[in-house]
């Protein structure tokens, strides 16, 4: 009896550590599965979300483009054309020297010695019916390769109708004033007009100012036919001041002697102050009298060469007479 109370006692206590063991083995499965589930819960919580890496490129930038400006009254230089006057002429380049005489008809040429840009242009006709400069400026023979007559080159273009003995190879843009001598600026001109007439005394007085600017010659024709012009139109500003020329492409001495002479007038009276009367006339105060200011102070035309208003006008044909 004692022998199986032993027995038992000892296998309860054998059974009691199975069970404690087995308890033991469940709870650290539990606490290994709780620690998965955190763990599984804290990535899921702290994994970031996938983003684009910041770089460190630069925001695209616009191209400058370039200034537009309004077309100017002597026109637009591109690559290979000139605009004018809403045409478009394509721009050839001439020998400066060239004495041929020949043009080609619908171009640009540049006509300025040296680094001048004076550009003349043609009709379909190959006329040349425009000499453009922005600037005029005056020929240099300290610095310029010049001839003793003041000449780029030894003679000029031979443009038709200069074979004719009252017409001269006449610029239009002069040699004075930098012009070459081709025939993109030159036309037959009468020697007379071109000598000592309009054409002579403007060329003097855009040099006696020092040069011009924005020049521009409109040359007109009787017919698509003849290279001869019948007829001149000049615009500049001299100082400033606009200045319109036109004049015909005749001979100003005829011209003169065949209109009907206008009788003399008696009165040439002096004024008892003739700085006060000059100061009335003279508007702009130049010390120079135009027919315009004598007309508008009450002058009649023409002032003839013993008027006391004479000496301040320009006689430009140097026939003792302005206005007429």
């Amino acid at each position: 009896m004692r022998k199986n109370n032993k027995l038992i006692a000892l296998t309860a206590v054998i059974t009691l550590l199975l069970s404690l063991n087995a308890c033991e083995s469940n709870g650290l499965n539990s606490n290994n599965s709780v620690e998965s589930k955190q763990s599984q819960n804290v990535e899921a919580v702290f994994t970031p979300t996938s983003k684009p890496k910041p770089t460190n490129t630069p925001a695209p930038t616009k191209k400058p483009t370039k200034a537009t400006t309004n077309t100017p009254a002597a026109g637009i230089k591109e690559s290979s054309a000139y605009k004018y006057g809403g045409k478009t002429y394509k721009i050839i380049e001439v020998d400066g020297g060239d004495m041929s005489g020949s043009r080609r008809a619908n171009v640009a040429v540049d006509v300025g010695y040296g680094d001048r840009v004076y550009w003349a242009l043609t009709n379909k006709y190959g006329q040349l019916i425009h000499v453009i400069a922005k600037k005029v400026v005056l020929q240099d023979d300290n610095k310029e390769p010049v001839t003793s007559a003041g000449r780029y080159y030894p003679d000029e273009a031979n443009v038709p109708g200069t074979e004719r003995a009252d017409l001269d190879q006449g610029h239009v843009i002069a040699d004075s004033l930098g012009g070459v001598s081709n025939a993109y600026n030159i036309t037959p001109q009468n020697s007379t007009l071109n000598r000592h007439g309009d054409q002579a005394y403007m060329e003097k007085v855009i040099r006696d100012a020092g040069g011009c600017k924005d020049f521009v010659a409109t040359i007109t024709y009787p017919d698509t036919d003849t290279q001869i012009p019948s007829h001149y139109h000049f615009e500049y500003v001299l100082k400033g001041n606009k200045v319109v020329d036109d004049f015909d492409n005749v001979d100003p001495d005829k011209v003169n002697a065949s209109l009907t002479p206008i009788p003399k007038k008696a009165t040439t009276t002096k004024p008892s102050n003739e700085k006060k009367e000059l100061k009335r006339i003279d508007t702009n105060g130049n010390g120079k009298v135009t027919i315009a200011e004598a007309k508008a102070a009450g002058y009649k035309m023409p002032i003839y060469k013993d008027n006391w208003l004479y000496k301040y006008m320009d006689d430009r044909d140097g026939d003792g007479k302005v206005g007429e």
